[in-house]
C-alpha cells in the first residue's frame, strides 16, 4: 500500500465515523423527542387523580369499619344506659310499693301489741302474717331505721317531740312513735321520733 491509498483509507474512515456521529446524534434527538412529554389532556389529569380500584376497595373497608366501630361503640352505651335505668325503675318500683304496704304492716304491729291473749288463734294467725311481711320486706333489701337510743339525724329520723331527760345525752331519741324504712340507701319513710335535750 501507498501512502496515498493509506491516506485516502484514513479519509474514508474519518467520513464513515462522522456520518455514523450524524446519524446517532439524529436518533438520539428523535427518541428525546418521542420520550418527551406530550402535554396532557384533562381526561389524563382526571384518570392521575383518580384512586385505582384497590384504593378505592381500600378506602370503602376503612370507612365501613369505623362505622361497624361507631354502631358497636353506640350498641354498648345503649346496653348500659338501659341496665341502669332497669335497675333504677327496679329500685323506685320497689320503694314505692313498700312505702304502700308499710301502713299495713304497721297496723299488725299495733294488732299485736293491743293483745293481751299471747296463746289466741288469732294472735298467732297475726303474728304468722306480721313475721312472714317482715321476712318478705327483709328479702326485698327493705330494713328499719335504727332510731331509739340513736343520735338524731335528720335524714332518718323526723321529730315530732321534744323532751327534758337528764339521762339521756343532747340530740338523743328517746322514743320512736312510728319505724321508719330504708331501701337500701334510700330512705322510704324516716322515723317519726321524740328526741331529748
Amino acid at each position: 500500500m501507498t501512502e496515498e491509498n493509506k491516506k485516502d483509507d484514513l479519509n474514508l474512515n474519518e467520513e464513515a465515523n462522522d456520518e455514523l456521529k450524524e446519524k446517532t446524534a439524529e436518533n438520539s434527538a428523535e427518541k428525546e423527542a418521542e420520550t418527551a412529554e406530550e402535554p396532557k389532556t384533562a381526561e389524563d389529569v382526571a384518570n392521575e387523580n383518580t384512586p385505582s380500584k384497590e384504593e378505592q376497595l381500600e378506602a370503602k373497608i376503612a370507612e365501613l369499619n369505623d362505622r361497624l366501630l361507631r354502631n358497636l361503640a353506640e350498641f354498648d352505651n345503649y346496653r348500659k344506659r338501659t341496665t341502669l335505668e332497669k335497675s333504677a325503675m327496679y329500685s323506685a318500683g320497689t320503694a314505692d310499693a313498700a312505702e304502700k304496704l308499710l301502713p299495713v304492716l304497721d297496723n299488725f304491729e299495733r294488732a299485736l301489741s293491743s293483745e293481751k291473749d299471747k296463746e289466741n288463734s288469732l294472735y298467732k294467725g297475726v303474728e304468722m302474717i306480721f313475721k312472714q311481711m317482715t321476712q318478705a320486706f327483709k328479702d326485698m333489701g327493705i330494713s328499719e331505721i335504727e332510731a331509739e337510743g340513736q343520735t338524731f339525724d335528720p335524714n332518718f329520723h323526723n321529730a315530732v317531740m321534744h323532751i327534758e331527760d337528764e339521762s339521756l345525752g343532747e340530740n338523743v331519741v328517746s322514743q320512736v312513735l312510728q319505724k321508719g324504712y330504708k331501701y337500701n340507701d334510700r330512705v322510704i319513710r324516716p322515723a317519726m321520733v321524740q328526741v331529748a335535750n
